[in-house]
């Protein structure tokens, strides 16, 4: 009987063992508002970051493709959207550092965006062309736009940018416009097309959200939509920036999404050319160019908007410039890392994020004195986010 009870004992001490190890583990109380995403593109995965401690705090696995990914935001920053290449859109808990959902959404895809309320998540695709909206919460299809410019071919769409007003905007590279759906109703959006140029490769939203420009792969220039004039369709700005020029081979597209738009001038990477052009951001017309490098591929105002720092293409890809956008001179020059594929500024301008993909580092530098203040150790990173993005249009 004594063994009896003895066994008894100890059945009892180990169901209240396995209770214990299954109980939920409570998130660690913290801020979202200091939070990030570094993408770690050979893995599948994402390393979660406190930017305010310049640490690593998480890392989230089973993303697939993450070999083009972009991410956006919840608007209480509580949640990051991941849209892997594959096709895959991932929901990530930042809180409790874990993947919330994840859903197949089509063949391949590049990016996307979520809407001025945040209710909706927005998916562009390559393949099937158009683009898909789902609800933030569930991730529930609630409609998709077939980007069809004509009678049985599919875009690719690439660009694509929330816009007040519950909108988006992108761009179709084999079809050549602009088109922006309205999602009012996100079960019935309505769409309307704006004839753009040759082969549209990226497109970027102004800050404060007036201008839609895409990029034209196919001829020199840039479209610009004017969003609260969009009865005057799109014009071209920028026409003849390489005219006269040898064409040069391109390494690697520049990203619109990395221009900027500082101290009144909105600041281009130019296709296969070693410089950044610059253009009054009022009347668009051309004010300088600057010598750089390499091939630009990102050129990022800081938020106090003083700095342009730019990454490059291969071969020159372990470098970065810093433009001062008072002189429009390059003021320092900065060898980090190799294979440097993205840059993201924390909210006030203080350091500078950057990765170094074949050194599996992230660097963070002070912005002033060009210092490194820290390291993290990240799987082959490629692109940053912070949640600084959720109050932003266009990001």
């Amino acid at each position: 009987m004594r063994t009896f009870g003895y066994l008894i004992a100890c059945f009892a001490f180990s169901l209240v063992l396995a209770a214990c190890s299954s109980a939920p583990v409570a998130p660690v109380v913290r801020g979202t508002g200091d939070l990030g995403v570094v993408i770690e593109r050979a893995k599948g995965a994402v390393t979660l970051v406190n930017t305010s401690s310049r640490s690593a705090y998480g890392r989230v696995e089973g993303l697939g493709d993450l070999s083009h990914a972009s991410v956006v935001f919840s608007r209480d920053a509580r949640y990051a959207f991941v849209f892997g290449r594959d096709g895959g859109l991932s929901k990530i808990d930042l809180m409790e550092g874990r993947l919330a959902k994840r859903i197949m959404q089509s063949g391949n895809a590049i990016g996307g965006s979520i809407s001025q309320d945040g209710r909706i998540v927005v998916a562009q695709n390559y393949t099937p062309g158009g683009i898909k909206a789902f609800d933030a919460q569930t991730l529930e299809l609630l409609s998709e736009v077939p980007a069809e410019y004509a009678p049985g071919k599919f875009s690719k769409v690439v660009g694509l940018a929330d816009v007040p007003g519950q909108r988006f905007a992108y761009a179709l590279f084999d079809g050549g416009e602009i088109w922006v759906s309205d999602f009012t109703n996100p079960r019935a959006p309505t769409t309307r097309r704006f004839p753009a140029g040759q082969q549209p490769y990226d497109g970027l939203i102004t800050p404060e959200g007036r201008y839609y420009l895409a990029g034209l792969f196919g001829e020199d220039g840039i479209a610009q939509l004017d969003l609260w004039r969009p009865e005057n369709g799109a014009r071209k700005i920028l026409q003849n920036y390489g005219r006269g020029q040898e064409k040069l081979p391109v390494f690697k597209m520049p990203h619109l999404r990395g221009w900027s738009i500082a101290a009144g001038q909105a600041w281009l990477p130019a296709i296969g050319r070693h410089e950044v052009i610059a253009a009054d951001a009022t009347t668009w017309l051309e004010t300088r160019r600057v010598a750089l490098k390499g091939q630009p591929v990102f050129a990022i105002a800081s938020p106090d908007q003083r700095q342009i720092w730019v990454n490059f293409a291969h071969p020159d890809n372990g470098w970065v410039q810093v433009i001062d956008t008072l002189s429009g001179q390059v003021v320092q020059t900065l060898q980090p890392g190799r294979a440097v594929l993205h840059m993201e500024f924390t909210a006030r301008s203080g350091n500078v994020w950057i990765s170094a993909r074949d050194d599996n580092k992230v660097l963070i530098y002070d912005t002033r004195s060009f210092a490194k203040l820290a390291e993290i150790d990240a799987d082959a990173p490629s692109g940053i986010f912070f949640t600084s993005r959720a109050a932003r249009i266009g990001f």
